[in-house]
Parts: C-alpha cells; structure tokens; sequence
C-alpha cells in the first residue's frame, strides 16, 4: 500500500529544523546557519510495516510563539515535530503551551517532540531538568552527528498510519 502525509517542523528559530530534515532526506549537515523565511519541503519514501509512505516535510520559519504561524502552512498536516534547542531555555520554557495549541487546534495530528543538538549537552541533567518543568520529549537527537534522526522519523510515519 502507498500512501503519503504532511509532516511540518515546528519550533523557534536556530533550533535545528533545517538541519534535521536535510540530515534524514539528504543526510547531509552544514554548521552555516540559514535562516529559513517562509517554508522549504522535501520528500522522503519510508517503509512502515507493510505501507510505502511518503513523508512530505514543511520545514516553516521558527517562531517564538507557535500559536503565530500561519494557518495556511499547517492546513492537511497529519504530523508535527515539535523541536527544541535544550541550550537554550527560551526554545523550550514555553514548551506545554505550543504542544496545547497543537493538541487542541489540530487534535487529528500526531506530534512527536525532539530536543535537538543532544551532542551538546549532558543528556540525563536534561533529562532531570525537563522532568522538574513537566516537559515530555520523545526524542534526544543531534542532526550534526545524525542520532535518532531515522527512529524519529519512522516514529511520526508510524503513528501517522
């Protein structure tokens, strides 16, 4: 069976967006950081269970208030991934309340939340830190040295099917 689905990268800018989609279509990591303005999408075919899906990724414009993006990228989405930079505490202080808006606006989606860059912190005091502010994350990823980017990325195809 074939079947494609909308996966849109949200969360501030500089967290690493860009570099995640580039490292799991392209497998490719560059330290030039790009801003992204509006929205850049790449495909990707994965294999789940017994579908052929298609991955179709919106990397959008990091902002610092999800609730702000505009509504006409996010229309059709079937997944978010919900990213974080955990070395820096205003990309995830507000962390419950995007997932909220996420949850509560586009309650037909599945969302997966990834601190990125993992290759730059001790990853259990995150771990203990994010615990102390209830904040789940899924995923301790590092597009640079390409930790857990596949597993994520099956993960959202997964639960998207």
């Amino acid at each position: 069976m074939n079947s494609s689905k909308k996966v849109v990268l949200v969360g501030h800018f500089g967290v690493g967006k860009s570099s995640l989609m580039r490292r799991f279509v392209q497998n490719t990591f560059s330290d030039n950081y790009i801003v992204t303005i509006g929205v850049h999408i790449l495909k990707k075919e994965i294999k789940v269970e017994k579908t052929n899906l298609t991955l179709i990724i919106w990397d959008i414009e990091g902002k610092d208030d999800i609730t702000t993006i505009r509504s006409s990228y996010l229309l059709g989405t079937s997944g978010f991934v919900y990213v974080i930079d955990p070395t820096r505490p205003q990309t995830y202080d507000r962390f419950n309340e995007g997932l909220e808006f996420l949850k509560t606006t586009y309650p037909k989606a599945q969302i997966v939340a990834v601190a990125n860059k993992s290759d730059l912190i001790n990853v259990d005091e995150f771990k203990t830190l994010l615990e102390s502010k209830n904040i789940a994350i899924d995923f301790f990823a590092s597009a640079k040295e390409g930790i857990e980017i596949e597993n994520l990325f099956q993960t959202i195809g997964a639960k998207m099917i």
